[in-house]
């Protein structure tokens, strides 16, 4: 029988299941901290903590637990004088522990369906989704904004749609007026890295819903940081 630890042994998180490691973090200070690197990209201790309302002392016990786990990476740098600062960002590890709305049976459907019809036939059938979603999405959003409110209105309605999905979702107005809806996680992550259709047919479902020129900028599914799409009203005719 395996013996029992000592009062004074510490636990392994790397042993841990990630998933138990992250929820079982005080008060989901884990989870709140890969989702804010998630978004915001690479952070300081001290900016994380603002961000959360959280003690820094918090912060970095509990970047120290996800670095043993390896959910998280940690760099030095250096700044003009004085002590070099460490930042922290997720790993690819931690992709599994974003919402996802999809599991093995969707992507074992789907390896079916390209042995059945080829490509071809998977384009049919995420077109085919688009169009069912594409309604759906449309009354969704005509319940947060005017189908004839001004484009950033329905951009931001769009992300807080995407954002209830998981995909993580926001949108940003920037200096020069230009408009983004960014999605931090992909909900759809192993299916989309291995069928392009599946992206083209949220690119499609988008313009569809926004009534707008769409255009992708970048995409996770090839390695970029976030999925993030230029928006702007199409010209009149």
């Amino acid at each position: 029988m395996m013996s029992e630890p000592t009062a004074h042994a510490e636990p392994n998180p790397a042993a841990a299941p990630a998933h138990d490691l992250v929820v079982g973090g005080p008060s989901g200070l884990r989870r709140d901290l890969l989702v804010r690197l998630r978004m915001d990209g690479p952070s300081s201790p001290d900016q994380l903590a603002t961000r959360l309302g959280a003690s820094r002392t918090g912060v970095l016990q509990q970047l120290r637990a996800l670095e043993d786990a390896h959910l998280v990476s940690r760099q030095t740098v250096k700044h003009g004088v004085g002590r070099p600062r460490h930042l922290y960002d997720v790993t690819p590890d931690a992709q599994d522990l974003f919402p996802s709305t999809y599991d093995a049976l969707a992507s074992g459907l789907l390896s079916a369906i390209v042995a059945v019809g080829g490509e071809q036939l998977i384009e049919e059938v995420f077109a085919a989704r688009r169009r069912q979603l594409s309604d759906r999405v449309r009354d969704q959003l005509a319940d947060r904004v005017s189908p004839d409110a001004p484009i950033e209105d329905r951009v931001r309605g769009l992300a807080e749609i995407q954002a209830a999905q998981g995909y993580l979702a926001d949108s940003v107005v920037g200096p020069d007026g230009t408009i983004q809806l960014r999605e931090h996680n992909c909900a759809i992550f192993q299916v989309a890295k291995g069928t392009p259709s599946a992206c083209q047919a949220e690119l499609d479902l988008f313009k569809d819903v926004l009534g707008a020129d769409v255009v992708r900028e970048s995409h996770i599914a090839s390695g970029d940081r976030c999925c993030s799409y230029r928006v702007s009203e199409r010209p009149a005719d």
